[in-house]
């Protein structure tokens, strides 16, 4: 789609888990270049200065050419008759009523791990947190960091939200949460644990016994230690 075409004035949906993508009416609008990079970066804040802005995604130019590449890739986004950036002579923010994925997860992940929000929502709370990364193929360090803060985020809500749904009696949907995490990060140990809980608290002790076995040898191979003693202390051990 040409973006000097005429669009209708009316929300935008910016997506930045998986990849970028920037959407009218869940239709995809091309944006190119530097232009992403600026939305991308003023819809993570929400606001910034202009010289925040500049010397952040021109780190290597001078302030001059940063300014210039900024005024640049303003007026590209300019020619969307949707607006998408408000600006002042001092700051730049995405407008009001442009929607954000990574906002989204990030509110989402904060009510769980706050206990705010209905009980009846932990299904969609689980498909919302179990998203791609962070624009995963961009390496600018501004996104870097975003993407590890989130990525944090995302993995405390998820164990959080499995002994949330463990304790609901929903063992099915705790170890989905459980594994959501493993995903993420499979050296944790505390989404192994919630995964072994689930296990035992339906009765599959079998099944049990052979994830905290997998999991031990992960972690020999990898880090050369053993699970935790309260890991171990969670297994049935032999009747004598």
């Amino acid at each position: 789609m040409n973006p000097s075409s005429s669009l209708p004035s009316r929300p935008a949906h910016l997506r930045l888990l998986g990849q970028f993508r920037l959407e009218f009416d869940r239709e995809p609008v091309e944006v190119c270049g530097n232009a992403q990079r600026l939305l991308a970066f003023v819809g993570l804040r929400r606001r910034a200065g202009r010289s925040v802005v500049a010397g952040s995604l021109w780190p290597d130019a001078t302030e001059a050419q940063a300014r210039g590449s900024l005024r640049t890739a303003l007026w590209k986004l300019a020619r969307y008759d949707s607006a998408l950036i408000q600006c002042t002579p001092g700051t730049i923010a995405l407008a009001d009523d442009v929607s954000v994925d990574a906002h989204a997860l990030s509110d989402s992940a904060r009510d769980v791990l706050y206990g705010r929000g209905p009980l009846d929502d932990d299904q969609s709370l689980l498909g919302l947190l179990n998203r791609g990364d962070l624009l995963p193929d961009w390496d600018d360090d501004w996104v870097v960091l975003e993407r590890e803060w989130l990525r944090q985020l995302r993995l405390n809500a998820l164990d959080t939200l499995s002994e949330r749904l463990a304790g609901q009696g929903l063992p099915a949907l705790a170890l989905e949460a459980a594994l959501a995490s493993i995903r993420i990060e499979p050296l944790r140990e505390s989404a192994h644990r919630a995964v072994v809980s689930a296990h035992l608290a339906e009765g599959n002790l079998n099944e049990a016994l052979r994830h905290y076995d997998a999991f031990r040898h992960l972690l020999r191979a990898e880090l050369g230690v053993e699970p935790s003693v309260r890991f171990a202390r969670m297994i049935p051990q032999p009747q004598q």
